[in-house]
């Protein structure tokens, strides 16, 4: 069993910065790929990035690339997003999850076995 808890959200400006963090219990935790996943009032939740399990490899929806980047510090058992030239429209509560099948993140969220509470993030104009 893996249990997540996500931090680091909060109110910004549109320009600013926020990190996400997400820390995980459990000894297999390294082994897991890690997505983060997003979703806004009254839309779908949707894939943001995930991180592989050894961190080698990251990937990112189209909306937050060259804005967001995904890492994971597998000795602290913590998955961060930074997320940097934030916009209004990256207002959602955002949600770090686990996959014990897989070591590359999917896109897909019910290929995921383990989700944290979420925390929101506003990004006002």
């Amino acid at each position: 069993q893996v249990q997540l808890v996500e931090s680091g959200g909060g109110l910004v400006q549109a320009g600013g910065s926020l990190r996400l963090s997400c820390a995980a219990s459990g000894r297999t935790f390294s082994s897991y790929a890690m997505g983060w996943f997003r979703q806004a009032p009254g839309k779908e939740r949707e894939f943001v990035a995930g991180v592989s399990w050894s961190g080698g490899k990251t990937y990112y929806t189209d909306s937050v690339k060259g804005r967001f980047t995904a890492s994971r510090d597998n000795t602290k058992n913590t998955v961060y997003l930074q997320m940097n030239r934030l916009k209004p429209e990256d207002t959602a509560d955002y949600y770090c999850a686990a996959d014990r099948d897989q070591m590359v993140p999917t896109t897909a969220s019910h290929e995921y076995d383990y989700w944290g509470q979420g925390t929101q993030v506003t990004v006002s104009s």
